[in-house]
């Protein structure tokens, strides 16, 4: 019980001092776990298991959607990539169907990686 007690202050803390970049990469790195943990309840036929982390995934994107800064034209990319994800885990979570939760993962980890190199890029610029 106490060492729970100190990893949640651990996870808390870097969670409160992560800059927003950071907090990015936390967030993809969420989406990533919790399309795998449905996966794995896909493939249990453990329903709950499998509708609750899908849904994880889609509140991941939907906090992405909304925090889309519209006056840069790039902003509706990425909305129309996170209106397509979410169609897709909708879809996902009716069927509990694997491969398009395999899919969406591709694309997590795409933008993940992707969004790592622009951490990179911006580090190294400085």
């Amino acid at each position: 019980m106490l060492a729970n007690q100190g990893y949640a202050a651990y996870a808390n803390n870097k969670i409160m001092t992560a800059s927003p970049a950071e907090l990015t990469l936390m967030l993809y790195e969420g989406a990533i776990k919790f399309a795998n943990l449905a996966i794995e309840g896909i493939d249990a036929n453990d329903i709950q298991k499998a509708h609750n982390n899908i849904m994880k995934v889609q509140r991941i994107i939907e906090e992405f959607q909304s925090t889309l800064d519209h006056k840069y034209p790039v902003a509706k990319d990425f909305d129309e990539v996170y209106n397509y994800l979410l169609m897709r885990l909708r879809e996902a979570n009716i069927k509990k169907d694997k491969d398009i939760m395999e899919e969406v993962l591709k694309h997590l980890r795409t933008m993940r990686d992707t969004w790592k190199e622009v951490m990179r890029t911006a580090h190294a610029s400085r």
